[in-house]
C-alpha cells in the first residue's frame, strides 16, 4: 500500500501544476463574476479562493508598475484615512469591510505577472453564458409568481430579481453579455438566441438608465466597430430601434416608467394616479420644484430625475453649511446628513433613507475633493486605456461605468464594488506593452 506521505506529495504536485495552468485564473474570475447575483458569502469564498491561488504562484515577486491599478490603492487608503474624521465611526469602520475589493483586487495583476495573460474575452464568455441562464432562471421563476398571483409585475423591475438583488445592478450585468455575443464577428446560432434572451430581460427589467445607454453603444458598435455591410447596419440599427420604440409603445409597465420622467420633468404639481386616489392624492415633483422648494409635502412624489437633482441639491446645501469639501463626511457617514436634509425640507420621512444615488456626489461627499479626483483620474484613464486600444468591451465597460454614475452609487453595494473593480482591473491589466517590470 502506497505511504500517506507519498500520496499526499503526488496530490500536492498535482494542485500545484493546475495552479499553474494560466486557465486556472480563468476560471476563477469567472466565478468571482458569476458569484455577484447570488449570496454575498458566495462572491467572497469565490473572491478568497482567487487571491490564495494568485499569490500562491509568485516566485518570485515582480511588482509591475500600472497606473490605473495603483489609484484603486489610494482610493481605499483615503477611504482609511477617513477615520480620523468621519461624523459616523461605526458606519466608517463597516463601510471599509465592504469595500477592501479596492485594496485586494489591485494586488494579484500589480504582483503576478501571468495574471496579465489572462484570456479576457473567456471570463466574460462564460460570464455572459451564465446571465443567459440567470435570465432563464428568473423568468421561470416569474412564471410561476404569475401563474400564482396573476399579477402581470412579477415579470418586470425590481420584481423580477427582488429589490435586494436590484433590476439595475442586473440590467448592467446582463448588458455586458450582450455586448460579448454583439461583439462576435462569427456568432452562432446558440449566440444569437442568447443575445434575444439577455436583450428582452433587460428591458423586462425596465432600467431607463441601462437602456438608453445601451442603445446608444449598441449605435457606437454598428457606426465604429462593425465590419458588416452598410445596409446590413442600416438594418440592425433600424431593428433594434423598432424594438425600443414596440417596447415604449406597447408594453405597459416600460411605457410608464419612461413616461412618469417626460410628463412630471418640467411640470409642476402633476397628479400621480399609480401611487395616490381619488381621498389620498399624491402629487408628482418637477426638476424645477426638486432644486428651489424650501418646504415639500407629505403627499409630494419624486419621480427618478427629480429625485436625483434633489440629491445633488441638498449636497450643495451640506457644503454650505459644514467645511467638508475637502475631507467629506467620511466613508459611509453621510447617511445622517440626508436624513436631516428630508427633516428640514419636511419630505416623508422614507426619502431620508436613500443615498445620493450618483456615485460623483457620493464619493465626494464622504471623501471630500481628493476622494472625487481619484474617482475622477480613475474613470478617466480606464476610458483611455480602452480608446487607445480600440478595445470594444472595454469601450462599453467604461462609458457604461460613467454614465452609470450619475444615476447610482454603486459602490455602495458589494455587488457593485466587485463588478466594478475586477473588470477594471482586468482590462487596465491586460496592455502589458504599457508597464515597466520594477
Amino acid at each position: 500500500m502506497e505511504p500517506t506521505y507519498n500520496y499526499l506529495s503526488k496530490a500536492f504536485l498535482k494542485i500545484s501544476n493546475l495552479i499553474k495552468q494560466p486557465d486556472i485564473f480563468v476560471y476563477l474570475l469567472s466565478a468571482i463574476l458569476i458569484a455577484i447575483p447570488l449570496n454575498y458569502a458566495f462572491g467572497s469564498i469565490a473572491t478568497m479562493l482567487f487571491l490564495v491561488v494568485a499569490f500562491s504562484t509568485i516566485q518570485p515577486i515582480q511588482f509591475v508598475f500600472n497606473k490605473a491599478l495603483l489609484l484603486p490603492l489610494a482610493f481605499y487608503f483615503l477611504m482609511v484615512l477617513s477615520l480620523f474624521w468621519t461624523h459616523d465611526f461605526k458606519a466608517t469602520l463597516g463601510g471599509l469591510q465592504k469595500e477592501l475589493v479596492f485594496l485586494f483586487l489591485p494586488l494579484p495583476f500589480l504582483f503576478v505577472p501571468n495574471l496579465c495573460k489572462v484570456a479576457i474575452e473567456k471570463v466574460i464568455r462564460i460570464f455572459s453564458f451564465a446571465m443567459v441562464f440567470y435570465a432563464l432562471y428568473y423568468f421561470i421563476k416569474a412564471t410561476f409568481k404569475y401563474i400564482a398571483t396573476g399579477n402581470k409585475g412579477v415579470f418586470f423591475y425590481h420584481e423580477l430579481v427582488s429589490l435586494d438583488l436590484n433590476a439595475i445592478y442586473v440590467a448592467v450585468f446582463a448588458s455586458l453579455g450582450v455586448f460579448y455575443f454583439i461583439s462576435l464577428k462569427n456568432r452562432r446560432p446558440l449566440e444569437q438566441v442568447s443575445i434575444f434572451i439577455l436583450a428582452i430581460f433587460i428591458f423586462l427589467l425596465s432600467s431607463k438608465s441601462i437602456i438608453f445607454i445601451d442603445f446608444l453603444l449598441i449605435i457606437c458598435f454598428y457606426v465604429y466597430f462593425s465590419d458588416i455591410p452598410n445596409s446590413v447596419k442600416f438594418i440592425t440599427v433600424t431593428g433594434v430601434t423598432a424594438f425600443l420604440v414596440f417596447s415604449l409603445v406597447f408594453v405597459k409597465e416600460i411605457r410608464a416608467r419612461f413616461l412618469i420622467e417626460y410628463e412630471t420633468a418640467f411640470v409642476d404639481n402633476t397628479l400621480n394616479t399609480s401611487i395616490g386616489n381619488s381621498n389620498e392624492k399624491v402629487y408628482n415633483i418637477s426638476i424645477k420644484q426638486a432644486w428651489t422648494n424650501k418646504k415639500f409635502e407629505q403627499n409630494n412624489f419624486f419621480p427618478g430625475t427629480a429625485m436625483r437633482i434633489y440629491q445633488i441639491r441638498i449636497f450643495k446645501e451640506m457644503l454650505q453649511e459644514q467645511p467638508v469639501l475637502l475631507t467629506g463626511f467620511g466613508l459611509e457617514a453621510s447617511q445622517n446628513n440626508i436624513q436631516k436634509k428630508a427633516k428640514q425640507h419636511n419630505l416623508y420621512a422614507g426619502y431620508g433613507d436613500f443615498n445620493f444615488h450618483n456615485q460623483y456626489v457620493q464619493t465626494f461627499a464622504e471623501l471630500g475633493l481628493f476622494g472625487f479626483l481619484i474617482l475622477i483620474l480613475m474613470l478617466f484613464l480606464n476610458l483611455k486605456n480602452a480608446w487607445q486600444h480600440q478595445n470594444f468591451l472595454h469601450i462599453v465597460f467604461a462609458i457604461t461605468m460613467i454614465i452609470l454614475f450619475l444615476t447610482e452609487s454603486f459602490f455602495c453595494r458589494q455587488r457593485g464594488v466587485t463588478f466594478f473593480m475586477l473588470l477594471y482591473c482586468m482590462f487596465n491589466a491586460s496592455y502589458p506593452k504599457k508597464e515597466k517590470a520594477i
